[in-house]
C-alpha cells in the first residue's frame, strides 16, 4: 500500500502528525512482451505481492482475475496488519512466502537496492529465480496486465484498456485518481484542519460528478468494465467500511448514493471483482495499523455487509461486462477469500 510510504521506528504512528504526500514508484521497470526493460513477460517467472486491504494492491487482484493470469503470475498475500518493517508474510506456514522463501517483502527490495530510503509498498512484482523486486509501480503494473501479458490471457478474457477508449479512460481515471483514490488519504493523513477540508471537498465534489455521469450509463467509459472501473471499485468497495469513520470523509455513506450504492454492487457480484475483497483485511488493517489515527486499535463491527448481494438493477442500463469474452472461471483452491471477510 503506497500510504505507508516512510518505514521506520514510528510509522505507523505518525500517520496524522505530518502533511500526507504520496511518493512516486521508485522501482517503476516494466514487465513487456519484448522485454525491453530486461523483464519479459514469461509465465511462471514472477510472483505478484498484494495485500487484500490496500485499494492499489486491489486492482492487481482484480485485473489478474479478470484477464485468468492466475497460473502464469502467482501470488502472495501478505499479512493485513504490519509492523515497522512493513509487510510480512506471517499468514504462511512458518512466516515464510512459500515461494520466494522471504519473511518480509522488504527483502526482495534489498536485492533489489541495499538501503533504498523509500518505503514497502504493494503491489510489487518480485522475480522468483533471484527474488528480487521487478516493479511497485502501482499505476502502470495493470495496465501492463491488460496489454504486454495478452499471449498469457486466458480465452475470453476482456479488453479492459481498449484502444479506442484510452484517452477518455485516462481522463477519467486521471480525475477519479486526485479526487477519489489519493483524496480520502489526504482527507484521513491531514495534519490540519484546512488541509482536510480541502480533500473532503475534493473527495465528495468528485463522487458526486461520477454519480451523475453513471446514472444513464452502466459503467464509466463504453459499455464494458475497464481499467477505470477497477479503480473506482476498490475505493468505492472500502467506503463505507473505513473512509467514511476512519478517514473522517462522512458527508454521506455510499449507501445513501442510490447511484453509486447500485454501481458498486453490480461490480461487487460480477466475477473477478467481489471474490477478491477481504472485508475482514480491510477493517483490521486500516484500524490496527494506523495508530496515529486510531490509537486504541479499535476495529468497527460494522457495517452491515448483508446488502453487498442485494440486487442493484444496473442491467437494465444494458452494457455487457465483459464485451466480446466469458467471466473468469472459478477462485483457485487456496486463493479464496475466508469465511470472516466475506458478506
Amino acid at each position: 500500500m503506497n500510504d505507508t510510504e516512510d518505514q521506520g521506528p514510528n510509522a505507523n504512528t505518525s500517520y496524522g502528525h505530518k502533511p500526507f504526500k504520496r511518493s512516486r514508484s521508485h522501482f517503476a521497470d516494466r514487465i513487456t512482451a519484448d522485454g525491453r526493460d530486461g523483464w519479459p513477460v514469461e509465465s511462471g517467472r514472477y510472483r505478484l505481492v498484494v495485500s487484500r486491504a490496500c485499494p492499489w494492491a486491489s486492482r492487481a487482484l482484480v485485473s489478474r482475475r479478470l484477464l485468468g493470469l492466475e497460473s502464469a503470475l502467482s501470488l502472495a498475500v501478505a499479512d493485513p496488519i504490519q509492523d515497522d518493517r512493513s509487510w510480512r508474510f506471517t499468514l504462511d506456514e512458518d512466516g515464510r512466502d512459500p515461494v520466494l522463501g522471504i519473511r518480509f517483502l522488504s527483502e526482495a527490495y534489498d536485492a533489489r537496492e541495499r538501503g533504498y530510503p523509500g518505503g514497502v509498498s504493494v503491489p510489487a512484482v518480485v522475480d522468483v529465480p533471484t527474488r528480487t523486486l521487478v516493479t511497485n509501480d502501482y499505476q502502470q503494473i495493470t495496465l501492463d496486465l491488460a496489454t504486454e501479458w495478452t499471449e498469457l490471457h486466458r480465452p475470453g478474457a476482456p479488453d479492459l484498456y481498449p484502444g479506442p477508449l484510452r484517452a477518455e479512460i485516462d481522463e477519467v481515471m486521471d480525475g477519479i485518481y486526485r479526487d477519489v483514490n489519493n483524496g480520502v488519504y489526504r482527507a484521513g493523513f491531514a495534519s490540519e484542519q484546512g488541509e482536510y477540508e480541502a480533500a473532503y471537498v475534493d473527495v465528495f465534489r468528485r463522487l458526486d460528478l461520477v454519480s451523475e455521469r453513471l446514472a444513464g450509463q452502466r459503467y464509466l467509459v463504453g459499455d464494458t468494465i475497464t481499467e477505470a472501473d477497477i479503480r473506482l471499485f476498490t475505493t468505492l468497495v472500502r467506503f463505507d467500511a473505513v473512509y467514511h469513520g476512519h478517514f473522517k470523509c462522512n458527508r454521506s455513506k455510499l449507501t445513501e448514493d442510490p447511484v453509486l450504492w447500485a454501481y458498486v454492487r453490480d461490480l461487487y457480484q460480477t466475477p473477478g471483482f467481489g471474490d477478491t475483497v477481504d472485508f475482514d483485511h480491510i477493517k483490521r488493517h486500516y484500524h490496527q495499523v494506523h495508530t496515529g489515527i486510531n490509537p486504541t486499535g479499535i476495529v468497527p463491527l460494522g457495517p452491515d455487509l448483508s446488502g453487498w448481494r442485494t440486487p442493484h438493477h444496473r442491467e437494465q442500463l444494458g452494457g455487457r461486462p465483459f464485451g466480446d469474452g466469458t467471466p473468469p472461471g472459478p477462485v483457485p483452491p487456496g486463493e479464496e477469500v475466508p469465511a470472516r471477510g466475506r458478506p
